[in-house]
């Protein structure tokens, strides 16, 4: 029998037979004979088809641009891609950004598809189709899990759609042409109840972890899955985006799911692990990951982030000045302050070493001039990002902010002819260190005190600072109850989670895209006659309206189904 691969391995050989992506021109349903006649092996392909569409940013980025490249985080160096429109006002309701509407609701029909069907076969009836030598148990163990499996991933999908378009369509079966063009958008509170219904309800018949099948481990939907669902969706509805009123009994309910996957991953062995052993080739042996979509061994990655003037590089996703500003040092007279604090204006970094004593976590994400990268032996070389440097301007595509990305790129990657290896890459969708910060947001807006631990065993600083205190990153604690808590808070996540696509939606549902996303800062590097080299930062100005806190619904959409609203603004 097939398996489903490594991790989520989204293949291009998974093929869709069919689908109602809700643009609502076209119903077509799977052709059901080749389920019936082989339903072992085609009710497994239908469930592939539905993990299939479960997006991540290796795959479904922007022309390579990851959408840090639209936030605070980072600058695309490449001034083609479609990432551009979030902040230069070519993203409309007549040109959206192709993600979630159509992607969401073909998986979302493929669910409710599989779901009907599979109540009309047994297993049973089909023994005869089993290839020799299969174990049947397992398989029947297997088949009974896929229901549920199937109804996690849909819930999911909802919760992408909600969290991008606020209300959305409910749909939880199968539709007519005519059906699907008359429905309406279900009220955004409704979605979150019926996601966390969910949640709740298939919970308990999901594994913890699926023994003995290592390579399936962190791509099927399991018990630690669905509760990072819930725990995660909860805070979204907490959130100033989604409670505008700040209904305090929205934050308890927030609290008690996050701190419920602190405590029950700490009974699956489910623990924070190194920050550096969460990307590379090993990665899918992190103990923190609860989920994550792979790759097989690819270098495009790379190719699309190694700095100009490395050979095949293409520098892509480059981390900005004002990124760098937020990392705090982590030791020294300078501790617990910024780099941008202590260094506000121009830098001479020859003669100041202004990056000694900083988090740990800057250089497990940032490469920087002078940083010896790639690792590999053929291509290792001092990075040079001043002007005329090797990898600085005036060569076409480096990068404007000063710096590279080393977060996920991994740097044993050699792109010479000769050699061009691969490794294997996995896009993390949740980890364990999310579900701390989120609880220390929601008990902090319970109490307003971030040593206060509540009802709940565990104050805002606690939840921090066990993230701050894993063996590589060790930074002084969070104390005390200081008046800018969440400024330092949202600091924070900020570099906790760079470019994991938590930003471009954090600042989303925080409402306040006018305060981080208006303007970002690159640098400019300039080598002097001395040989000192000078930093000078320079400001982009980006767009930002409050409409953009959630996407447009695609014209095309409410031209065909007029009960479709837009979303305000747009």
């Amino acid at each position: 029998m097939k398996r489903i691969a490594t991790y989520l391995i989204v293949a291009a050989s998974l093929i869709l037979n069919g689908c109602v992506d809700l643009n609502y021109s076209e119903v077509v349903t799977n052709d059901e004979d080749w389920v019936y006649d082989s339903p072992i092996y085609g009710i497994e392909k239908l469930v592939n088809d539905i993990y299939a569409q479960f997006l991540n940013e290796f795959e479904n980025n922007y022309d390579g641009a990851f959408r840090a490249c639209a936030t605070d985080e980072a600058d695309y160096a490449l001034s083609g891609s479609d990432v551009h429109r979030f902040y230069n006002g070519g993203w409309t309701p007549n040109n959206p950004l192709p993600e979630y509407w159509k992607n969401n609701y073909t998986a979302i029909h493929e669910a409710n598809n599989f779901l009907e069907k599979l109540d009309k076969i047994s297993l049973e009836d089909y023994i005869y189709s089993v290839s020799e030598g299969t174990n049947y148990p397992e398989l029947k163990a297997r088949f009974e899990l896929f229901p549920y499996e199937v109804r996690a991933l849909r819930a999911y999908y909802y919760f992408e759609l909600v969290r991008a378009y606020g209300d959305v369509p409910l749909v939880l079966s199968t539709l007519t042409i005519s059906e699907a063009n008359n429905v309406e958008r279900t009220p955004a509170d409704k979605v979150i109840k019926f996601i966390v219904d969910e949640c709740d309800a298939i919970a308990e018949y999901l594994p913890i972890n699926y023994q003995n099948e290592m390579s399936q481990q962190l791509g099927r939907t399991n018990r630690p899955f669905v509760l990072a669902l819930k725990a995660r969706t909860l805070l979204y509805a907490a959130s100033p985006l989604f409670n505008p009123n700040n209904d305090r009994n929205k934050w308890e309910a927030a609290a008690k799911a996050n701190k419920e996957v602190i405590d029950r991953c700490a009974e699956w062995g489910i623990a924070l692990d190194t920050y550096a052993s969460l990307w590379g080739n090993n990665s899918f042996v992190n103990k923190e990951i609860i989920f994550a979509v792979a790759k097989t061994e690819d270098n495009t990655f790379e190719k699309q982030n190694y700095p100009i003037g490395i050979e095949g590089g293409q520098s892509g996703n480059c981390p900005t000045q004002t990124l760098v500003d937020q990392y705090e040092y982590q030791s020294g007279p300078y501790a617990g302050r910024t780099f941008g604090e202590m260094h506000p204006g121009t830098i001479d970094l020859t003669s100041g070493a202004p990056y000694n004593g900083l988090d740990p976590r800057f250089g497990m994400t940032i490469v920087k001039n002078g940083d010896l990268w790639p690792l590999n032996s053929n291509q290792q070389m001092p990075i040079q990002t001043y002007e005329g440097g090797f990898n600085g301007s005036p060569k076409y595509n480096a990068t404007r902010t000063g710096y590279y990305l080393k977060k996920y790129v991994d740097g044993n990657t050699d792109l010479t002819p000769n050699v061009n290896s691969s490794f294997r890459h996995a896009w993390i969708v949740m980890r364990l260190a999310e579900f701390y910060l989120n609880y220390a947001e929601c008990i902090y807006h319970i109490t307003g005190d971030a040593d206060s631990k509540g009802d709940y065993g565990m104050s805002a600083n606690e939840a921090i600072n066990v993230v701050r205190d894993r063996s590589d990153v060790m930074m002084p604690h969070f104390t005390g109850n200081p008046t800018d808590f969440l400024v330092r808070y949202e600091r924070e996540r900020l570099i906790e989670f760079a470019f994991e696509d938590q930003r471009f939606w954090d600042v989303r549902r925080w409402k306040k895209g006018k305060t981080y996303f208006k303007t970002i800062e690159g640098a400019e590097l300039v080598k002097q006659g001395n040989g000192n080299i000078i930093l000078t930062r320079k400001a982009f100005s980006r767009q930002w309206d409050e409409k953009y806190n959630k996407f447009p619904i695609p014209y095309s959409e409410i031209k065909k189904n007029t009960k479709l609203y837009q979303n305000e603004g747009w």
